[in-house]
């Protein structure tokens, strides 16, 4: 879908962002570039729809370089949600979201109805919010706005730059579990920068890994977890590692286990965490099985926010 061919980017000032760079991002996979500041990961994405220019390489969309791209037309199939959201304060937020529709010359009954059924998508009631300006919203509705606005066209590709970074913990944890599921939903190309590995390992379906411009290791979250490449790769995970690789089984007293008549698929407690996050990427919730007995169910939401209660600078501990 997305190939990066030894890429480079450096500045007028002599700053090299990105250095010899390759890198396969598949179609309707949800990639994540992490890393340090500093490390190039912004300046990745944004050389996918040429807000900053290639200093030599090339990037290719289903085989044809960006460069072959009218740049409208190239930024206009490329959904972009941005940290600071960057709503127009003076538009409703229906004029908003219509903005690149518009731009495309969709007949207004079309632009309405896709109003409505992405503010629903990203659960807002079309006709309590689709007049209202943003400033009437909290951010993390503004995010959504954010959300539905870049999907707004039916862009294959999504670029997102931190969208979740500006908002509250609470705020941020409940835009992550809702965009676990929005994110099946929507069967989209989706390169995603953050700082925060909690967030890499809950949302990526693989992650790159930076420093320095350079992509240091490449892997699903499970890869990061079990097999860091290197002393740096340990490093910026830190003790999240040490808890990840714990069983569900040693974590039992930690974890909420609750009980349910629904159906879930089952897994076993010698799971370590790492393991169990890889099933509850595509599933609500599990059935946790100890010695072919169920102990109970095990929510994705009390996962993420065990991860988030036990994270800080250092990391989760152990």
């Amino acid at each position: 879908m997305i190939t990066f061919k030894n890429v480079s980017k450096t500045y007028e000032d002599g700053t090299t962002a990105v250095q010899s760079f390759n890198l396969e991002i598949k179609e309707g996979e949800f990639f994540v570039l992490i890393g340090p500041s500093g490390c190039g990961k912004t300046t990745t994405l944004k050389m996918i729809n040429r807000l900053h220019n290639v200093t030599n390489g090339d990037i290719l969309i289903d085989g044809k370089s960006i460069s072959d791209h009218n740049i409208h037309e190239l930024r206009w199939n490329i959904g972009y949600v941005l940290q600071q959201i960057a709503l127009f304060p003076h538009m409703t937020i229906e004029e908003n979201i219509s903005i690149v529709p518009e731009l495309k010359s969709w007949k207004k009954s079309d632009i309405s109805k896709r109003v409505d059924e992405l503010l629903e998508l990203v659960g807002l009631e079309p006709s309590t919010y689709k007049k209202r300006k943003p400033s009437e919203l909290s951010g993390g509705q503004q995010q959504r706005v954010g959300v539905a606005r870049a999907l707004a066209a039916n862009p294959p590709i999504i670029l997102m730059d931190e969208p979740f970074s500006a908002l509250d913990p609470l705020s941020r944890e409940q835009l992550q579990q809702d965009f676990l599921s929005l994110k099946k939903k929507i069967q989209k190309t989706i390169v995603f920068v953050t700082h925060d590995m909690n967030e890499a390992l809950t949302l990526g379906d693989r992650i790159c890994l930076m420093k320095e411009g350079e992509a240091v290791q490449v892997g699903t979250p499970e890869e990061f977890v079990n097999k860091p490449k290197n002393d740096f790769v340990k490093s910026f995970i830190g003790n999240r590692r040490s808890v990840l690789q714990k069983t569900i089984e040693e974590l039992i007293e930690d974890l909420i286990i609750g009980s349910s008549e629904t159906p879930f698929r089952e897994v076993d407690s010698k799971l370590t965490l790492g393991e169990l996050l890889a099933f509850l990427a595509d599933e609500e919730a599990v059935t946790i099985m100890q010695a072919n007995q169920p102990l109970g169910v095990l929510c994705r939401k009390d996962v993420l926010r065990f991860l988030h209660e036990h994270s800080g600078e250092g990391g989760l501990v152990s």
